[in-house]
């Protein structure tokens, strides 16, 4: 009997249906660590690849701000930042109908469109002239770009195992982090091609970075496979055999039933439930809290090393360092979650660190050591988020269905964008050069950031922890 209420237990907290194993299919723990390797090589390296287009053309306008973009555009830095709101918005309008879609087509047509899309209109913006033609731009890119990041994440999930999707979001977030981290090398670079052809430096880095997005679009849709039960891609190329393809989508139901996939379309059930979910307000609440000093920083942390005393153009590849600190620490915040078999905690240490350092660069804003300054600034980069991909990978875990997961990836990449509303808004032009009020928001916004993420552990504790505590399951967050 107690067994029986321990099954009702696990299926009600699931979500699932009543999925039967399919005991002829059998494999060694060998063979499967074997697959799992295939997958990482197959499924990782295109979406990381597509991330990374993503945040290269999202993200080079920071640079563009070292060339003379506002004077040439005619435009001032607070409409700018009000462009840069736009762009989040445009995203965050079309998140969920976006997932919607994924679950409908699949993701090799709706993410490989996507990504040309987007890479069109990044490769068409370098000939913008006027707020109008900014404003509008903006908005087509953020509109293009909606719903790439939680379909790629929802994708992963389909993939891999409950244990192994930490590791497997942070790896996806390199594409990211990469972007950063090159941007700013690769713009050192273009950028000095003004006067060719006429051009500035500026329109050659939308351009070319553009161009690239397109040919990454084209290699998405061409190589990227259905679905896991069918893995070929859409030229017909198999990457695994039909043993390879039953063992792959056996381990993960009997990991997760409730990734049975049987039906293309997301329940008003599982949205309204999804959506009415209290649980997920506090992690809504910490991502925007989390992330806007991060969207703050990516659009001024070039102007504001030139305001430290360095060299414009040099500006560019100095900001580097930091957002390449955060690619390794990114992966170990990743690779720490799935070895200890916890997410929560380390959000929170994460929050925590991100607040000393953010707290370190108000203290400093009137000082004139421009050395300390720039390691302060770098450091905040270097720990701005190596929570958030753990803080996707703990929301999919905590989804009792494939439908809840779907919208629960895109309400998380909402409330991401949403960060942008705020973040592009706390360097104004008034504030300037030092922008006191600016970090002093910044660091309220990070110990904001250290309460809300330890309510998210706590009601989880309350919730789920003593009811398995009952049950004699261990709650895994």
């Amino acid at each position: 009997m107690a067994e029986k209420q321990i099954d009702h237990l696990q299926d009600e907290l699931s979500g699932s249906e009543v999925y039967s194993p399919d005991e002829s299919v059998q494999w060694t723990e060998e063979e499967e660590k074997k697959l799992v390797r295939k997958v990482d090589l197959v499924i990782m390296p295109i979406l990381i690849l597509g991330f990374f287009a993503l945040q290269l053309d999202r993200g080079n306008i920071g640079n563009a701000l070292t060339d003379g973009f506002f004077r040439e555009v005619g435009i001032t830095q607070n409409q700018f930042n009000t462009g840069q709101q736009i762009l989040s918005l445009g995203i965050i309008i079309l998140e969920i109908p976006s997932n919607l879609i994924l679950y409908k087509v699949g993701p090799v047509l709706w993410i490989g469109f996507q990504i040309l899309a987007w890479g069109l209109v990044a490769t068409f913006q370098a000939f913008q002239h006027g707020l109008s033609a900014f404003m509008v731009t903006r908005l087509l890119l953020g509109l293009c770009e909606a719903g790439f990041i939680p379909a790629s994440l929802y994708t992963i999930t389909r993939w891999y195992k409950r244990n192994e999707t930490s590791r497997r979001f942070s790896w996806f977030f390199l594409g990211n982090l990469i972007a950063s981290a090159m941007s700013g090398i690769i713009a050192y670079g273009i950028l000095q091609m003004r006067g060719v052809a006429g051009l500035s430096g500026w329109q050659w880095l939308f351009i070319l970075e553009g161009i690239v997005t397109v040919v990454i679009g084209i290699v998405f849709l061409a190589t990227f496979p259905k679905e896991v039960s069918n893995p070929v891609s859409l030229l017909k190329f198999r990457y695994f055999t039909e043993r390879e393809a039953q063992i792959l989508t056996e381990r993960v139901l009997r990991d997760d039933p409730s990734k049975r996939q049987v039906r293309t379309h997301v329940s008003w059930e599982e949205f309204r439930a999804t959506i009415t979910n209290w649980r997920l307000l506090p992690h809504l609440a910490f991502t925007v809290a989390g992330l806007a000093p991060a969207q703050a920083f990516g659009s001024y942390a070039p102007s504001l090393v030139v305001g430290f005393g360095f060299d414009r153009l040099k500006s560019n590849a100095l900001v580097s360092i930091g957002n390449w600190a955060l690619l390794f620490v990114n992966l170990f915040w990743g690779w720490a979650c799935d070895r200890m078999d916890v997410r929560g905690p380390m959000v929170t240490l994460g929050f925590i660190l991100g607040l000393g350092f953010n707290i370190g660069n108000r203290i400093l804003v009137d000082s004139t050591n421009s050395n300390l300054k720039f390691a302060m600034l770098t450091l905040s980069l270097a720990f701005s988020w190596p929570w958030h991909p753990v803080n996707g990978a703990w929301l999919s875990l905590n989804a009792k269905t494939a439908g809840e997961r779907s919208i629960t990836m895109a309400l998380h990449i909402m409330a991401a964008n949403c960060s942008g509303l705020v973040g592009k808004a706390i360097f104004r032009q008034e504030d300037a050069p030092h922008y006191p009020v600016g970090f002093t928001i910044i660091a309220g916004l990070s110990a904001a950031t250290v309460v809300l993420s330890s309510l998210a552990n706590l009601q989880y504790y309350l919730s789920n922890g003593r009811v398995l505590a009952r049950s004699g399951l261990k709650y895994k967050y």
